[in-house]
């Protein structure tokens, strides 16, 4: 009696819909990781924008307090008021909203806008002279397959801090002394000899303003306001990081 032969089971059929299971899986984890790819991608972005921002804010501080220090030097306003020309030296006293706008700016350069708690993406402070800001994206992460990603903005913060690097020294010789008033040799007792408006050689007579000795990081410079022609720059005066 001949053997007979079972017939062979056709499994290829009932496992193709494995592989399609499989295969769609797997297509969903790439475009899983590609929309995290997008959103990480947008984040940094964001993070970019706010340290331009930062930065610049912190940059366009430090010019207008060095175009102030100096120019007290150059107007003689140092003299009448050392207090307020220290503070100068010491990084703060002039107004911050130039600086906020600079930095808000540079956050659009960088395809993001300022952004904050009752709008106010950019904060001054002046125990240390820093600025807060806050940034979020104008372009969303966009279309993905993780919900929400299509109205998600990336957002992100950044802080500046503008710090002296300059200490005022102290005089090192008499400068402090005005001398010559009264009027002891009797000029101004005579009705102003010598000019018509009856002033005389007071103008001529009065002390000149003392030369300032700074120390920048171990650099001395001397500011003679009667000589002006070499000056520190900003970055000698101040610097500008970001804080961590």
């Amino acid at each position: 009696m001949p053997a007979t032969i079972p017939p062979r089971r056709r499994d290829a059929g009932q496992a193709f819909p494995l592989y399609i299971v499989a295969v769609a899986g797997l297509l969903f984890l790439a475009l899983a990781f590609f929309a995290v790819g997008q959103a990480a991608a947008t984040r940094n972005g964001a993070q970019t924008a706010a340290d331009a921002a930062a930065l610049a804010a912190g940059q366009q501080y430090r010019d207008l307090l060095t175009k102030t220090l100096l120019d007290g030097l150059h107007d003689g306003s140092y003299e009448s008021n050392r207090a307020v020309w220290k503070d100068l030296l010491n990084g703060r006293g002039v107004p911050s909203d130039a600086a906020c706008e600079r930095a808000g700016w540079f956050a659009g350069r960088n395809g993001a806008d300022l952004f904050g708690s009752g709008g106010r993406g950019c904060i001054s402070d002046s125990w240390p002279t820093s600025f807060a800001v806050a940034v979020k994206t104008r372009k969303p992460v966009g279309n993905s397959v993780i919900p929400m990603t299509k109205t998600a903005h990336g957002k992100a913060e950044a802080k500046s801090v503008v710090e002296p690097r300059c200490t005022l020294d102290p005089p090192t010789d008499g400068t402090g002394a005005t001398g010559g008033t009264g009027g002891s040799d009797g000029r101004s007792d005579e009705g102003g000899k010598g000019d018509k408006d009856g002033k005389g050689d007071k103008d001529r007579d009065a002390p000149k303003a003392a030369p300032l000795e700074i120390t920048c990081d171990g650099k001395r410079w001397t500011l003679d306001p009667d000589d002006l022609r070499h000056l520190p720059e900003a970055s000698d005066l101040f610097s500008v990081r970001l804080a961590h």
